[in-house]
């Protein structure tokens, strides 16, 4: 019995290990630099809805304010939302759930537009890789460089 213990301790240290093993890979922090990140981006996001689109939308659709639509379930009619909320009310907040959509299509686009700008760099990168290469190579007899589509060698005439 004592043995399995002893099997199932080293286990847990092997587990530990291979843990701090994970942690410390570059993937695994990479991920957590782009969670922070992408967690400062989402208020970015969310500000530019909330504060530039959404009134933008609000005076296009005649002074709709998408964050006071709702339903309130206990049949009695609120100003606001917030008025409903203070009255201890339970609402159906479509308006807000809008506004989470508007923020996610947003998010979505960013991301789209990041994405596609990096592989434009990218596929520009692996263009200027490609044509750089190689135009000559080197003579296996006498070490010259010729032409990379030549069957002879010109300075020492061998065959390649």
């Amino acid at each position: 019995m004592t043995e399995d213990i002893k099997k199932v301790a080293s286990k847990g240290k092997s587990l530990a290990g291979e843990f701090r093993e994970f942690i410390m890979r570059g993937n695994v922090m990479d991920m957590a630099v782009g969670v922070i990140i992408g967690g400062a981006f989402q208020k970015i996001i969310t500000s530019l809805v909330d504060d530039i689109i959404m009134p933008v939308i609000s005076l296009l659709t005649g002074g709709i304010d998408f964050n006071n639509m709702f339903v309130s379930l206990d049949g009695t009619s609120y100003a606001t939302l917030e008025a409903a909320k203070e009255a201890g009310a339970a609402t159906l907040n479509y308006g807000t759930f809008i506004t989470v959509v508007i923020n996610f299509l947003l998010m979505a686009f960013v991301i789209f537009l990041l994405v596609k700008f990096m592989n434009a760099v990218s596929n520009k990168i692996k263009k200027e890789e490609e044509e750089a290469a190689p135009a000559t190579k080197i003579c296996p007899r006498c070490k010259s460089e010729i032409n990379i589509e030549a069957t002879r060698c010109p300075h020492c005439t061998s065959e390649l």
